[in-house]
């Protein structure tokens, strides 16, 4: 078996919260606190979690736009926790990020063929008079026609902005695309466009993501594993049909309960949790997550759980008692009624029919 391309090991992220008179920190954040996870090349791991839990921080950290305050990142086989800015140019030729909004991620005073000919001249990977020509490579890979690179990014709708954000970060080839929220600022229907496009591409060119989202129903579409984070740790990691069949912490339960349920007259249990989410300046003793939890004791006010349980791992004391949780079919009076109407319509329809009126096309 093969190593994995990404290896994240008790990564932590401090931030100073506030200093004294004299510029003196007098306060900190953990927005990332002891997270580890590996990725394999060719698969996508999916970060969920609230705003604020620390999804993107740990996304840059992998990419060491901001250096971890503890612990250790294998890219490839190397640590780049240790890297020079010099020595980190492969790493950022390997790794490459995809912004929220495609709004506010391309230069407005650029073409399109500039902008995806500018990570070919940093790199020095393709000579200057085939520049052009790799750039109209890029716009066809993302479903975008070639004359489009004369243009500029204004003059685009916010799907095609976000194709050439992902051909702007295939131009340089890498092995690794951190994901950031890459369709929270789409329609719905573009979503699913774009999402569709990143599992093309991965399929043809092998490539690892990590996709960081609150949209558990795009997550479902494209993640190999999930990682549920709450206030910068990892509380669950498993495989995405085992996580999403049986999700095993009590946070996890409460974002699944919230995806609506494609199915009509089904019913998933809602999970509300009360109260507001803990302070990441002042955390809560024990589990963080205790102060919402429902199945919360005394154990969990002081002492706070480790990731274990192998490839579905779980940090909950009481995981293993918790109720099994899954979605019952169940029809009700409104489903009912539309049933009848439905059942009245096509007998009345069938009725037309043997009278001698012509069939509806596609009927």
């Amino acid at each position: 078996m093969s190593a994995p391309l990404l290896e994240v090991d008790n990564v932590e992220r401090k931030f100073v919260a506030r200093r004294s008179v004299l510029g003196r920190p007098t306060a900190t954040v953990s927005a990332v606190a002891g997270v580890s996870f590996s990725l394999e090349a060719g698969h996508t791991l999916a970060i969920v979690g609230e705003s604020g839990c620390g999804k993107s921080t740990l996304g840059r950290l992998v990419l060491r736009l901001i250096d971890p305050t503890a612990g250790r990142i294998r890219f490839d086989g190397r640590d780049v926790t240790t890297l020079s800015e010099g020595e980190l140019r492969p790493l950022r030729r390997n790794a490459q990020l995809i912004f929220q909004d495609p709004y506010a991620s391309l230069n407005p005073r650029m073409t399109v063929g500039q902008i995806l000919a500018e990570p070919l001249t940093l790199h020095d990977i393709v000579p200057a008079p085939r520049r052009a020509a790799r750039a109209a490579e890029l716009l066809r890979l993302v479903g975008l026609e070639p004359r489009l690179a004369r243009r500029y990014p204004h003059e685009f709708s916010g799907g095609q902005r976000q194709r050439i954000a992902i051909a702007r970060a295939l131009a340089v080839e890498p092995k690794l695309i951190v994901c950031d929220e890459p369709v929270s600022a789409l329609d719905v229907s573009i979503r699913a466009q774009v999402l569709n496009l990143l599992r093309d591409l991965q399929r043809r060119l092998g490539l690892a993501y990590i996709f960081i989202s609150h949209d558990l129903a795009a997550v479902k579409q494209v993640a190999t594993r999930i990682a549920v984070m709450h206030l910068g740790r990892i509380v669950e990691i498993g495989p995405y049909a085992t996580l999403f069949a049986n999700p095993r912490h009590p946070y996890s339960r409460a974002l699944l309960s919230a995806i609506p349920v494609p199915e009509p007259g089904a019913k998933r249990e809602r999970i509300v949790l009360r109260g507001e989410m803990p302070s990441a300046l002042h955390p809560p003793d024990g589990c963080a997550f205790h102060t919402r939890c429902p199945f919360a004791v005394a154990r969990c006010r002081t002492e706070r759980p480790e990731l274990a349980g192998g490839s579905h791992a779980v940090a909950c004391h009481r995981a293993d008692d918790l109720p099994p949780s899954h979605v019952v079919p169940r029809q009700d009076r409104r489903s009912q009624s539309l049933g009848r109407l439905v059942n009245a319509f096509r007998r009345r329809t069938d009725d037309r029919l043997g009278a001698g009126v012509d069939k509806p096309p596609g009927y």
